[in-house]
């Protein structure tokens, strides 16, 4: 059975917060014992608390000062290599809750992005009229990774693969086609200007003179 997950606040209840305390007491002594057992190291634990005239030690008050004098004649620098408090231990998995969540992010782009290319594959064309330019960067930088791949495969001399390579890359390169950049249509092409006019030579003049044109 999974166990719940516990609220980290303040327990206002008197009796189930002293409860808490000492469970959680024993269950942290014991921890600092396996550990201590199961590798070999030294270690202590001091427990200050609001129901004990005294703080509880581990595993004696001889033990605890024992491994706090050999704690206090380490030099300054490995005193403090791995100390963290509360607000640097927080800020640390954030930190590493934050790259987890742009290492997911950049998985699912790349997903969506192939996903998109194959259906430009079996479309012939940009599925997408509503794409913007980020995309179309993403999808033109997808289908030359192909191509790339696929070229290096070609020259490695894999033949069994070399013809599906060549209609991968032919369908590859007529998507790619699809993938432009916006560019404002060309203006139109004006006629040619109509030829100068000509002086008519005598035979002209004389026809019009005789159909009383002139």
């Amino acid at each position: 059975m999974t166990r719940k997950k516990v609220k980290l606040a303040f327990i206002e209840n008197d009796t189930a917060r002293k409860t808490t305390y000492n469970k959680r007491k024993k269950g942290l002594l014991k921890k600092v014992n396996e550990i201590s057992t199961l590798c070999g190291i030294e270690a202590c634990g001091i427990i200050y608390g609001p129901y004990d005239p005294q703080p509880e030690m581990w595993p004696s008050p001889s033990g605890v000062e024992k491994v706090l004098t050999k704690f206090k004649t380490a030099p300054e620098f490995d005193q403090s290599r791995r100390m963290v408090d509360q607000e640097s231990f927080l800020k640390q998995r954030i930190g590493k809750a934050e790259k987890q969540l742009r290492r997911q992010w950049a998985d699912n782009k790349e997903k969506e992005t192939t996903m998109l290319m194959f259906q430009c594959l079996n479309a012939g064309k940009v599925v997408q009229n509503d794409m913007s330019m980020d995309d179309l960067n993403d999808l033109s930088s997808m289908i030359d990774h192909n191509l790339r791949k696929i070229g290096r495969r070609i020259e490695s001399g894999d033949s069994e693969n070399v013809i599906h390579q060549n209609e991968s890359e032919s369908q590859v390169m007529a998507a790619q086609s699809q993938v432009q950049l916006p560019m404002e249509p060309p203006l139109p092409l004006l006629p040619p200007p109509p030829p100068p006019p000509t002086a008519p030579d005598n035979d002209e003049i004389e026809m019009m003179s005789r159909l009383g044109w002139i």
